[in-house]
């Protein structure tokens, strides 16, 4: 560690918080740099790192998380911030959970359960939120709908058959067609392929259980049987050969079980997802093309299913926002002082323009100051309803932060929904930020296997690789994306605005981004068709989220 750096350590270490006249806290410390010094990491996290990750210090920890802990301890300390709104628009939340439940969002205008619509929103009873999905689970991916839409119109004609006026949407639906054949046969393929190794896997571990009398080895005691057979030998290396595809820790049994969640996967895919005579929207009872038929879904944030299996990506993300913080169970969230305002907006399968249109709206007019969207699509029929939406959110100082997708893909060649751009490059707002996700490993596996980026389209990167967060009926888990990443960031903004209320959603958007850890690291990106590129290209910013550094940097702007 260089000079330079121990003298960042220790002004941190004694930074100050000292209040003004006007309830702002007016912060004197030293910003994090110079990171290209630090030490890579050589060994492995433990359990309880691995659970806080996104919260520790890359200076102090050589962990490339958000300084969440180090914000705490040296600028916010016991001081009071004001509460911020922020709408989770997901699957839904568990408002039930152990370590949601006291933050989450009440309509105090709303009399519970009067079936009548007291302040006049134009939503009956949403005493915690709105659910625009009502008693739908599964949908159908976007460009199934456009191929079951205009199929009728449009199968066996040619380019030269269509009218000029119909030549954009005849495009389209050429691109559903195709991405339709291509998705439908590798779900098949790949199901199959699970389902073989699967019943490979099964034999071989009864063998091995058998002859090591435990379920649980490892690959070393695997190797260390003594093969009396062919057939022993044939068990022996096929299984060995899974270990590898397996995290440290992790033994034949959790490979089975990845096994049937992946068969289970694709299962739904083939059933829901790219299943063209699946109608999931029936249930619901509206018009998808009419933006002004409003009059449709529940108070019920929580969706249909009383065992709340749908709603786990929904509850894992209000969790990395703002899960109870020093309760004494579960995890702490990034955030204190808010209230999760919950939206149920996104099915299993591809959410609908207009319910996100919609949602965005509620969010606004209902009170959120930050907004999380970690959900997205690569078509989208009805994008004019969601752009208006997101300007609307503009012009009433809404943040909205929005999760960059899982598919290795660069955004700027590649458009996906929702956007804040009508030509993938010029942005109709200011109050739209995307975040690409980051691997806990400092060094050439910083960016996350899957993550998207784009040096136009992506605009900061934050931890979004093996995130421990509340689920359902008060349990926890990992899980990974930039829908894990998208939420982080919507804790530190909403942190922002409680501590400095009077910054604009612009100007919070400028501090996430210029207040970021910076790193000439060469990183791997693209996922099986790796790559490599300087971390600096892969988004705007060229950095990751830090909440010490963006505090530091309000208060500067703010006074």
């Amino acid at each position: 560690m260089s000079t330079k750096l121990n003298k960042l350590v220790i002004a941190g270490a004694i930074a100050t918080l000292l209040w003004g006249c006007g309830g702002a806290p007016v912060i004197v410390s030293t910003p994090i740099e110079n990171i290209d010094s630090i030490p890579l990491k050589n060994t492995d996290l433990t359990e309880t790192q691995l659970k806080n990750w996104g919260a520790y210090d890359l200076v102090t920890d050589t962990i490339p998380g958000m300084s969440v802990e180090k914000a705490y301890q040296e600028i916010i300390k016991d001081q009071k911030g004001t509460t911020v709104i922020v709408g989770v628009i997901d699957s839904g939340v568990d408002i039930e959970h152990e370590d949601l439940d006291d933050v989450i969002w009440t309509n105090k205008d709303e009399i519970p359960n009067n079936n009548i619509d007291d302040d006049n929103n134009g939503y009956v009873d949403d005493i915690h939120g709105w659910n625009f999905l009502g008693d739908a689970k599964h949908e159908n991916l976007e460009f199934i709908r456009i191929v079951k839409k205009y199929k009728p119109k449009f199968s066996g004609k040619t380019l030269a058959n269509i009218a000029e006026d119909e030549r954009d949407i005849y495009q389209l639906y050429i691109e559903a067609k195709a991405e339709y054949e291509e998705k439908y046969q590798e779900a098949m393929g790949t199901k199959m392929q699970y389902e073989q190794i699967l019943q490979q896997a099964k034999i071989s571990h009864a063998k091995i259980k058998e002859t090591l009398g435990k379920a649980d080895y490892t690959q070393k005691e695997l190797l260390g049987i003594k093969a009396e057979n062919p057939e022993m030998q044939q068990h022996i290396a096929f299984l060995s050969q899974m270990f590898g595809f397996l995290d440290p820790g992790q033994g034949i049994p959790d490979l089975i079980k990845n096994l049937n969640e992946g068969i289970d996967y694709f299962t739904d895919q083939l059933n829901y997802h790219l299943n063209i005579d699946f109608d999931g929207r029936s249930v619901v009872g509206d018009d998808v093309d009419d933006i002004n038929d409003t009059d449709y879904g529940n108070n019920n944030v929580m969706g249909p299913d009383p065992e709340k299996e749908n709603i786990k990506h929904g509850t894992h993300v209000a969790g990395t926002v703002a899960a109870e913080r020093n309760n004494g169970i579960g995890m702490n969230g990034v955030a204190q002082n808010v209230k999760i305002m919950p939206i149920r907006a996104v099915p299993d399968g591809d959410e609908y323009d207009k319910d996100v249109a919609l949602a965005i709206r509620y969010a606004v007019d209902n009170g959120a100051k930050v907004i999380n969207t970690s959900f997205g699509k690569y078509f989208s029929t009805h994008p004019e309803w969601v752009r208006e939406a997101i300007k609307y959110a503009g012009k009433n100082d809404v943040l909205i932060v929005n999760a960059a997708g899982n598919e290795s893909y660069n955004l700027d060649e590649k458009a996906t929904y929702p956007n804040d751009q009508t030509d993938n490059v010029t942005e109709i707002s200011d109050n739209v930020i995307t975040i690409g996700a980051l691997n806990y490993e400092y060094g050439a596996n910083l960016v996350a296997s899957f993550s998207n980026y784009g040096k136009s389209n992506v605009d900061v990167f934050a931890p979004g690789v093996k995130i421990w967060s509340t689920t359902p009926n008060s349990t926890y888990e990992y899980l990974q994306g930039t829908s894990m990443a998208a939420p982080a960031v919507s804790g530190v903004a909403a942190m922002i605005r409680s501590y400095f209320p009077k910054l604009s959603a612009a100007e919070v958007k400028k501090i996430l981004m210029d207040s970021g850890l910076a790193t000439k690291t060469v990183v791997i990106i693209g996922g099986e068709t790796q790559g490599t590129e300087s971390f600096a290209n892969l988004s705007k910013s060229g950095k990751m989220v830090n909440m010490y550094n963006a505090l530091i940097m309000a208060a500067k702007l703010s006074k």
